[in-house]
């Protein structure tokens, strides 16, 4: 987990759309689950497609190109953004030939019966230190969006597309507990907190770091431009000097929080854009690296079974054994931390709708 003073970092998204999509970008309805696979013990993709039906979750992201999954999802509906990793970023930064082969090995082949609608180019770069792949990032979004141009996946680029954050009370919370009252951190009753410059009221830290953000788009000169929450999530366990990180406040969170999002509304500072918002994560993650929280953010144990009730159904029992199935472990990759109230980070995003013919 990486630590930071007051920080926010511009997602740059392209839009691809076909000439049959009338949305701008891809996202179906208000909810969708990041599926994180740092384990040796995850379902197999196929059981996964069939949990997050069941759970009737349409929005998922990835954070590589694992082809097993992508062909588990061959068929399913399910729209899913794919992670091109940061090992991969100074190579295609200088020439599209790399971006383009990438391209051709992990998402064209699964295209169009795998509903692919985005490439994540790089997670967390402008959050960490390795200030090399800072500047090889933007040459890399250009190298990839041209390949995919020349390979015919692309109609049009669209303006006017979303600025994507992570948002997460939890780690506001774990620095400041004496400060920050817990019911505000999880959406329960509270005094809540008025805002004097924008004469706003604050029932819930959640909106409040997202109308950060918004007022941040504002004065940097984008004051149209949609938020949509890449992640946000509460641990169900946590380390000695990780309060608040428990099985009743990860339910209480991501139960109120779905509540939330099911009412399609938006925040105080933007009533009119209804909040969107990926949660982190999909299962707890064994292999995952940092304090204990880092590995018990799941909604779901790892043999499929939930990790505590928000009104989903596991694909077993949760009282049974379990039996976890074998999984292929895939490469590290962290949240960003930070000490303030308001946690925003971002990647870059090639999002592209792909016909359904």
């Amino acid at each position: 987990m990486g630590s930071s003073s007051f920080c926010i970092w511009l997602l740059l998204i392209f839009s691809v759309i076909s000439s049959n999509v009338l949305t701008v970008y891809a996202f179906q309805g208000n909810y969708g689950v990041n599926y994180g696979m740092i384990a040796d013990n995850l379902p197999s993709p196929g059981s996964v497609v069939t949990l997050l039906k069941a759970a009737k979750i349409k929005n998922t992201r990835i954070y590589t190109a694992d082809h097993e999954v992508l062909k588990a999802f061959n068929g399913s509906g399910i729209e899913i953004i794919v992670g091109l990793g940061n090992q991969f970023l100074t190579e295609m930064s200088v020439g599209e030939d790399p971006a383009m082969d990438w391209i051709k090995d992990n998402v064209q082949p699964f295209l169009p019966g795998t509903r692919i609608v985005g490439i994540a180019v790089g997670n967390e770069i402008l959050g960490g230190d390795d200030h090399e792949l800072w500047e090889v990032l933007l040459p890399t979004v250009k190298n990839v969006y041209s390949a995919l141009e020349k390979l015919g996946l692309t109609k049009a680029v669209q303006a006017g597309s979303p600025f994507y954050i992570n948002a997460y009370p939890f780690l506001a919370y774990k620095v400041d507990p004496v400060t920050i009252d817990i019911n505000y951190a999880l959406f329960k009753s509270n005094k809540g907190i008025h805002d004097p410059k924008t004469n706003l009221h604050y029932d819930n830290m959640f909106e409040a770091q997202v109308d950060a953000g918004y007022a941040a788009l504002e004065k940097a000169g984008f004051p149209k431009m949609e938020i949509i929450v890449s992640e946000t999530g509460w641990p169900s366990k946590g380390d000695d000097n990780e309060p608040g990180a428990s099985v009743e406040n990860a339910r209480a969170y991501n139960h109120n929080l779905r509540k939330r999002l099911a009412k399609k509304k938006g925040t105080p500072y933007r009533p009119k854009l209804p909040m969107r918002a990926y949660i982190f994560a999909l299962f707890n993650e064994n292999l995952k690296p940092g304090p204990t929280s880092e590995r018990n953010f799941g909604l779901f144990k790892p043999d499929g079974s939930i990790a505590y009730d928000i009104g989903f159904t596991g694909l077993k029992d949760s009282s049974g054994p379990p039996s976890p199935v074998p999984f292929q472990v895939l490469g590290a990759y962290g949240w960003v931390g930070s000490s303030c109230t308001l946690l925003l980070t971002a990647c870059i995003t090639l999002l592209l709708l792909v016909s359904d013919s």
